[in-house]
């Protein structure tokens, strides 16, 4: 599974927001974010949750969620 990140400025009410996009191989959104700003912080945040949610979908895919082990 292949995760591709995007992102555009778009107006919304007349303020330039920036929007985060993570795809799939298949063409399926992941995960979006809206923001003010384009800093880093806002993107680590999308970073973490879009490989996050990538994983869970790749791990439910094979049907092994149940033996995903997180911690130390």
């Amino acid at each position: 599974m292949s995760l591709h990140l995007n992102g555009i400025f778009v107006t919304i009410n007349g303020e330039r927001h920036y929007l985060s996009l993570s795809v799939d191989h298949e063409g399926e959104v992941l995960e979006r974010l809206v923001s003010t700003a384009r800093d880093r912080k806002v993107a680590l945040k999308f970073l973490k949750k879009s490989l996050w949610r990538c994983d869970c979908a790749a791990l439910r895919e094979r049907g092994i969620r149940d033996r995903q082990r997180t911690g130390r």
